[in-house]
Parts: structure tokens; sequence; C-alpha cells
């Protein structure tokens, strides 16, 4: 752009008005912002390019908003723009989250330039966030192909034992990998398991503790392989705490646990792509299935942050107990 320049909505690719406009100082600011993130921060061209894009918008949008220089836009223009890129009510089509995303990203760079070279004495989009991707977990599978798969464990050698009793373990509590291979024999306590679900310690991210019940499928299948199995295994090590011992008497490594899952998953002719994350998945998935609360399943899950955490606080162990017995199809049996 230059200063004697007039701009066309047109400009703006999502823009469906091709009216000419006078060149403003917002114009003239985007122009010295592009020229900084190329110049001086050696923007690559083709993100350049879509920062160019996504400004121009901007600046229309603002130019229909009545606004001419950089200080008269407020945060109330900012998040209206924001909501434009998700319904097009500036004209422009409907972006997707990734796309918005990046647009918002200019758009922030751009007024914290501009409160930085003083163009401004506030920055109106310093707390406008964009909008977050939703996470994509992974597919659960059926709770008929879970049952094939703890059932294709042989259970006739310690190490069937302990396979069985490991994937019973994973979704039963649905643990993640390292905290099931991680787990020492003190970890847990299968006392008064005839009566309902047992509590396992389990230890997280940030070696953040949780309790998680254990269903009696789960804790029958551990039982047999903490009397007919595990000491057989043991007794080929140098002694170790570990609960799920490899055939040498040693700690089993995460891969082992890998290799377990994919030899029940193909003995049981199940053709999905299967793996630890799977069994926790498809153990959050049939639980909420029962009618589980989703603040008890992410509780159970490990999953932590400054707001679950209030509620998760809430929830006791007996809670967790008489929920879980109610929604998880091996909690009893």
């Amino acid at each position: 752009m230059s200063d004697t320049a007039t701009v066309e909505a047109a400009d703006a690719p999502d823009s469906t008005s091709r009216t000419p406009r006078p060149l403003s100082a917002i114009d003239r600011g985007v122009t010295d912002y592009l020229q900084h993130m190329g110049v001086e921060r050696g923007l690559a061209v083709n993100t350049l390019s879509a920062y160019r894009r996504d400004l121009s918008r901007y600046a229309n949008y603002l130019a229909s908003a009545g606004l001419a220089r950089p200080g008269d836009v407020t945060r109330r223009h900012v998040t209206a723009f924001v909501q434009a890129l998700s319904d097009g009510s500036d004209g422009g089509s409907v972006l997707g989250v990734r796309s918005a995303a990046r647009t918002v990203v200019a758009v922030r760079g751009l007024h914290k330039f501009w409160a930085l070279e003083g163009t401004t004495t506030a920055d109106p989009a310093s707390d406008v966030h964009p909008p977050m991707p939703g996470r994509r977990l992974p597919k659960a599978i059926s709770v008929e192909e879970v049952t094939r798969i703890l059932e294709a464990a042989a259970t006739d050698t310690p190490t069937g034992l302990r396979d069985r009793a490991l994937l019973e373990f994973l979704y039963s509590t649905g643990a993640r990998i390292s905290e099931a291979v991680g787990l020492d024999v003190d970890d847990i306590s299968l006392e008064g398991a005839d009566k309902g679900p047992a509590i396992v310690r389990l230890f997280g991210k940030g070696s953040k503790e949780r309790l998680v019940p254990l269903g009696s499928f789960g804790a029958r299948a551990l039982d047999s392989y903490l009397v007919r199995g595990r000491p057989l295994l043991a007794g080929k090590g140098k002694g170790t705490p570990a609960l799920f011992l490899n055939a040498r008497g040693g700690r089993i490594s995460r891969q082992s646990a890998w290799t377990i899952l994919k030899a029940a998953a193909e003995k049981a002719l199940i053709t999905k792509d299967v793996s630890p994350h799977t069994l926790r998945h498809s153990f959050a998935t049939h639980l909420l299935e029962g009618g589980a609360d989703v603040r008890v399943v992410q509780e159970l899950l490990g999953h932590a942050s400054v707001t679950t955490t209030q509620v998760y606080t809430l929830v006791t162990a007996d809670t967790l107990r008489e929920i879980y017995a109610a929604a998880h199809p091996r909690a009893l049996g």
C-alpha cells in the first residue's frame, strides 16, 4: 500500500463488496506492521501472505464500522470481529476454528505492535483469545470387542496370567500405560474386592496421586496373577517391588505392554488399530454411556486443570465407588 492509494474491500478475499475506500491510518498501520514482520522478524513469505489477507479483512471490517484510526479501536470491536469470523456477519466467509485462530493471532500481534510503537496508548486485543480447536479423541471400541481382547489373553502360564491381569487392569481403571507399568505391589489392595470395587493408587502426570476403583473382573485377574504368576516371574529376577514383571523378573516396559495388547487383539481377530490408550478411551466412553457423570469420569482419568480440580475435590472415594460399580460394565460379576 502507499499513502496515495485507495483500498478496495475486495482486498479482503472474504468480502462481498468491491467499493473502493480511501486509505486510512489503520491501513497504514497494518502496512507498517507487515513490513516489521517481514523485515525485522523475517516472517516466511507464505505466512506473511496469510497475515496480509487476515489483516486486510480486519481493516475492512473496522472501516465498515466507521473507524479510521488505530486509537479508535476498542475491545468491543475486536471481539465483534472474532465473532464475524465464525458467522460471516462481516460479509466474509465463515472460517474454521484453526483459520479463525490464525486470524486472531494476527490481529493480536497488530495491536501489540501499535501499542509498543506508541501508535496507540492501549492494547484492546490483549485479552482476546483465539478459539480453541476441539480435541480429537481416539475412537473407542465396543464393550464386546474389549471383552474379546481380554478373554484372548492366555491364563495357563505366568506370563499369560500377567497379560490378562494387565489388560483387565487397564480397562478396569482407565490407567495410562505409564501409570500401570509404574505400579508397585504396595500400590494396590484387593481387600474387600469380593464386596465391591477395590481401590488402587495411581500416580499420574507430575506424580499426582489419585484413587481409582478396580472392578471385580480386574481384581480377580490381578489376584490370580499375584498368587500363581508373579511369584514365578519374581524368582527369575533380583527382587523388585514392581507389580507387573517381565519374563526376567524385572519391571515390564511400556513397549512390552503394547506388544501384549497387540497380540491379544490379533488373537481376538480385532482388525482395528488398538493401543493401550484405546482401552483408556473405551473405559471413559463406556462409563459415560452407562450413565456416569462426566466430572467423575474426568476424575477417574486424572485429567487436571484449575477449574476442573475445584469440582473434582468434591467427589469422595465413596461416591467414586458407588458410581463406578453402577456404571462400569465389568465392575461386578
